[in-house]
């Protein structure tokens, strides 16, 4: 029943160093699940909030379904997370102190066809920080490149 979908947010992994990460559930209505199985969802520049005790995900944009009846979903409205009472109330504790939020990092559909989101406790990164990381990974590139010959 799943599908092979994997929407990676590429740009939250350059820009924020993740503490702790978890997997929430969206509630979606139907248009917007069939958008996703089609692979028209775009999570950059994605990030969660707290309305009370609830998550809710914003700028998550989900297009419009091609083939929907009279009906369709906003795409770019706030949709609810779904986690642990727990979990929750960690999360909220720790967005509290400063500089840190809570960021998407990947959206994709569960084996049992439900749609996921990753997201992270995340801090961000200084330039430096991105400066050092890119010099890093271009001189792992450069020694995998010598090895392999």
């Amino acid at each position: 029943m799943a599908t092979k979908i994997d929407i990676r947010n590429r740009k939250a992994t350059h820009d924020y160093e993740f503490i702790e990460k978890y997997t929430a559930g969206i509630v979606l209505s139907g248009t917007e699940i069939k958008s996703i199985r089609q692979g028209k969802a775009s999570i950059v520049d994605t990030f969660c909030y707290f309305k009370g005790s609830e998550l809710w995900v914003r700028n998550m944009h989900i297009s419009e379904y091609a083939n929907r009846g009279y009906s369709n979903h906003i795409p770019d409205w706030d949709r609810k997370l779904l986690l642990n009472r727990t979990e929750l109330r960690k999360l909220q504790r720790k967005t509290r102190e400063k500089g840190l939020t809570i960021v998407a990092t990947r959206l994709f559909m569960s084996d049992t066809g439900y749609a996921k989101l990753n997201i992270a406790l995340a801090k961000g990164k200084k330039e430096y920080d991105k400066r050092e990381d890119i010099k890093r990974r271009d001189t792992k590139r450069a020694e995998d490149r010598l090895r392999k010959v």
